[in-house]
């Protein structure tokens, strides 16, 4: 996990994540924790693309969903409503 990674994150990622948001990776954190989480700083995204909130967030790394990144800003709207994105 890198700077500018697109993320979803389920409950796969942590339990807190009932309802799935998708984030923009700032940078990962050197924060102490246990082996197979991190902490992130991200951008929350919202269904166009556009970032909400800034957040510092704890995840499991083997729960997290990586989105390719999106040709344009019409794709990325698309994507984040639930069209064709690869996970990988």
């Amino acid at each position: 996990m890198r700077s500018g990674d697109l993320l979803r994150l389920t409950r796969a990622a942590s339990p807190q994540y009932v309802r799935p948001i998708v984030v923009r990776v700032i940078r990962v954190l050197d924060w102490p924790t246990y082996h197979g989480w991190l902490w992130i700083d991200a951008y929350e995204l919202d269904s166009k693309g556009d970032a909400v909130a800034r957040r510092s967030l704890y995840v499991l790394v083997e729960g997290v969903q990586r989105m390719t990144a999106p040709t344009s800003a019409a794709t990325t709207r698309r994507s984040l409503r639930g069209g064709s994105v690869g996970v990988g």
